[in-house]
């Protein structure tokens, strides 16, 4: 009890003398965007209207060759936010808690308020499955914020299932939940049937943005920034953006910005020459939503991943692109308040994309892979005095929490697995590491087991990626990297090289004129997991 009192007293004192040290840190507004993938006007793309982001590229740095840890919410989310790779959060899916696997990790805003900060956070930054009611209640200075229903549009109430404004999809939703709690079924079963009945996975309807809740919480998220810029702390405020997740829900006038004869199908749908099988998933996700079956009974499927029809395929893209565009403009809200409330000029700007989507190719749809477009994510980095620019220099989730301490002037966490990227930001020419490297588990589920005929199916897949090759093993037997090697439980591997080969075509892992490089990369893999080992 002495011990405790004591650590609680030396606590207080320490958040003390960092309020008083705080007076000229810069604020930090992070921004964190679901299911967004770098296909925006900052890394090259002319056909996706993204101004905002584009203005935000304009502000501060952009990295081009920027990886997550885990292409799926969860885990990828616990990494940047705590700036430790998955097998260090044991976090890798969408249910197990942090803070029940790894009581004390300490996240960013959670140390950053022993640094003088206040935090505060609206709409989705961890998966809230990850973390407790309060949303990892020790990392903020005041209770989360939930969205307050006045923001919405009046008279139109909340979206249902918060999701929907389609009265015609409301209505219905409204029908499922009515007959099962007449069956007897409580409220939150009612509301679970009708988010299983009732799921279409495109939404276009001519509403105002904040019809939907991202648009109500950004309208929100203004109003704390106002708050907050009369106060003396620096604060760091996350605001967390739901789309472009599915479904693709997005006001018509985001939808107007693309034709759908416009619209191109991804060029590469088969499978990979020599490819490894554990690679591909059935992307469960899409496949959940209430339009997809017929879809998908109508249209041949090949071996392997999710077959769709053109015209399915072309709808999907279509509301994921109109989906970017209504991010974009949420964004640029943000972007006008910081500049009305004079708060631009002292304040580190972060947005990040959780990882990529598969739109298609590989014959795939969603994240869950370790290929380039699911793992492959956008970063904005924006620091004060720090002049805008665009790096190929590597880069990867985990550095994101170091790099905002070395902006800050606060002392970077020893535990911490990333590096800062000031020095890129400063020289774009130089660089702090020379690949980013991703995982991703393959469920033990019986149905997989029996597909991959393994005796254990508990798989993970880790993956280097560099300027020119992709080199991923896939492990067995529940290894990790903080285990021993152990070279029984090798499933496959693969290398691809993007120089000849942008689209993954062909795994040349065991091509006789790729052996050496091969070689050289499962050597850089192994020499990662023994770095890892000794954590």
């Amino acid at each position: 009890m002495k011990k405790l009192l004591v650590f609680g007293v030396l606590t207080v004192f320490l958040q003390v003398v960092a309020m008083a040290q705080s007076a000229n840190k810069p604020n930090i507004l992070f921004i964190a965007v679901d299911d967004l993938k770098p296909i925006i006007g900052a890394y090259g793309n002319t056909f996706i209207k993204t101004p905002n982001l584009d203005r935000l590229a304009s502000r501060g740095t952009t990295f081009l060759n920027n990886y997550c840890q885990q292409a799926v919410c969860g885990p990828t989310r616990a990494s940047i936010i705590t700036g430790m790779r998955p097998d260090y959060t044991k976090i890798w899916d969408l249910k197990t808690q942090i803070r029940a696997v790894s009581p004390d990790i300490v996240t960013m805003p959670q140390y950053l308020i022993t640094q003088g900060y206040s935090t505060q956070g609206i709409g989705k930054v961890f998966d809230p499955r990850n973390v407790d009611a309060n949303l990892d209640k020790q990392s903020w200075s005041v209770p989360y914020h939930k969205t307050d229903k006045k923001y919405y549009v009046p008279g139109m109430g909340e979206p249902a299932e918060g999701r929907y404004q389609d009265p015609e999809t409301k209505l219905a939703v409204e029908k499922v939940i009515n007959e099962a709690l007449a069956s007897g079924k409580t409220k939150a079963q009612a509301n679970e049937e009708a988010g299983i009945k009732v799921k279409p996975a495109t939404e276009g309807i001519d509403v105002p943005d904040n019809a939907y809740t991202d648009g109500a919480n950004i309208l929100q998220a203004k109003d704390i920034l106002a708050q907050l810029s009369k106060s003396d702390q620096p604060f760091f405020f996350a605001v967390g953006i739901a789309k472009p997740h599915l479904p693709f829900v997005a006001p018509k006038k985001y939808w107007n910005l693309y034709k759908r004869e416009d619209i191109v199908v991804a060029p590469f749908q088969d499978k990979i020459t020599n490819s490894v099988d554990v690679s591909y998933h059935t992307a469960g996700e899409l496949r959940a939503y209430t339009d997809m079956p017929a879809d998908i009974a109508a249209t041949p499927q090949k071996d392997f991943g999710l077959t769709l029809s053109a015209d399915k395929q072309k709808e999907l893209i279509h509301g994921y692109y109109a989906a970017i565009s209504y991010t974009d403009a949420l964004v640029g809200k943000l972007l006008d308040a910081l500049d009305s409330l004079e708060l631009s000029k002292n304040t580190i700007v972060v947005l990040w994309g959780d990882h990529g989507w598969h739109l298609g190719d590989h014959n795939l749809w969603c994240k869950h892979s370790n290929f380039e477009e699911a793992t492959h994510a956008p970063l904005f980095i924006s620091g004060p005095g720090i002049k805008s620019n665009r790096t190929k220099s590597f880069s990867e989730h985990v550095d994101v929490f170091p790099t905002i301490c070395d902006l800050a002037g606060v002392p970077i966490p020893a535990q911490l697995q990333g590096k800062s990227l000031k020095p890129v930001m400063i020289n774009p020419e130089s660089a702090v590491k020379e690949y980013a490297v991703s995982q991703y588990p393959r469920s033990s589920a019986a149905e997989e087991n029996n597909r991959l005929g393994y005796a254990d199916a508990n798989v993970m897949g880790y993956s280097i990626r560099d300027k020119q090759y992709r080199y991923t093993i896939w492990m067995r037997n529940s290894f990790r990297s903080t285990m021993p090697f152990n070279p029984a439980s090798v499933i496959g591997d693969e290398l691809y090289d993007y120089k000849a080969d942008p689209l993954e075509k062909r795994n040349a892992a065991k091509d006789k004129n790729y052996e050496e490089i091969t070689a050289k990369y499962k050597k850089e893999m192994l020499r990662y997991f023994e770095s890892q080992l000794k954590k």
